[in-house]
């Protein structure tokens, strides 16, 4: 057996309490929050300190990603959502598919903000939103998506940090971005592991290989027909995972010297296959 670095995956950003501060801080600036999260993982995606962090500010889920996530469970998730009075849309940010939905899923959540504007002869302002999100859940793209090419920055506001930006994405909209925050640490060692799995969590940080173990364990679980026709592998169901990755490499011949398995490049594969959508479309949780 390999001696792999059974090390549980674990996140310190130095940071993290600062993007908390701006946050809270910009809060007084907009009427609701956006939060990104990967469909594969909502729960495990989601900040757990959100809530605190926002208090009574609406927030609209986007389940980015939803093209690599399964369509029945990502359903399930958004009539979740929808079950705690939270509005959610199921989006991929990278083709825009679903967000020409969100102006107005905004409308909607943001309701009584729109009624209080009129109220006050402001009818027409625009409703400004903070988009939130952990790394790489997609913020930055829904960005990009919703303020088009130019990504126009809207005039700069008080209270604003230079860290922070404006953007203008049309249909009476401005969304405010900040940077992806983290939580301190996981109390859960699964929440680590689906984030490193879905690419949240950096590979320096963590022990690929094992990571790549981890992510086959649970994969032949849950989806085992997947595993053998990506890899065209044959009784692997009671093999632990480092088997099963000794099994893949061998089959895509990553050999080193003497013969052995090139278990670094077979373990970088798996997990660039599995974030890329080529497994098939997988979600790695329910509510």
């Amino acid at each position: 057996m390999p001696d792999f670095q059974k090390q549980q995956v674990q996140w310190f950003p130095g940071h993290m309490a600062k993007t908390r501060r701006l946050i809270k801080e910009n809060l007084k600036l907009v009427d609701g929050v956006v939060e990104i999260v990967d469909a594969r993982a909502p729960r495990s995606s989601s900040n757990p300190e959100l809530g605190e962090i926002i208090s009574s500010k609406p927030r609209i889920v986007l389940l980015n990603k939803c093209d690599m996530a399964d369509e029945k469970a990502t359903k399930i998730w958004i009539d979740h959502y929808k079950s705690k009075g939270i509005y959610a849309l199921a989006a991929d940010c990278r083709s825009g598919r679903g967000l020409g939905q969100f102006q107005a899923v905004c409308k909607k959540a943001l309701a009584f903000v729109v009624k209080r504007n009129e109220e006050r002869q402001m009818a027409g302002k625009s409703l400004r939103l903070m988009v939130v999100g952990i790394p790489n859940t997609g913020k930055s793209s829904f960005i990009n998506r919703m303020a088009g090419a130019s990504k126009a920055v809207v005039a700069d506001r008080a209270g604003v940090t230079k860290s922070n930006q404006w953007f203008n994405c049309g249909g009476g909209i401005e969304l405010l971005d900040t940077p992806g925050v983290l939580w301190p640490k996981f109390d859960d060692p699964e929440v680590g592991d689906k984030l490193a799995f879905i690419g949240s969590v950096k590979d320096e940080v963590t022990d690929i290989e094992s990571l790549a173990c981890r992510l086959l364990e649970v994969l032949v679980k849950t989806h085992p027909e997947m595993i053998a026709k990506r890899y065209k592998i044959e009784k692997f169901e009671e093999l632990e995972g480092w088997e099963i990755l000794e099994k893949i490499g061998a089959k895509r011949g990553f050999l080193i010297k003497g013969g052995e398995i090139d278990y670094e490049r077979a373990a970088v594969m798996i997990c660039d296959e599995f974030r890329g959508g080529k497994l098939g479309r997988i979600s790695l949780e329910l509510p």
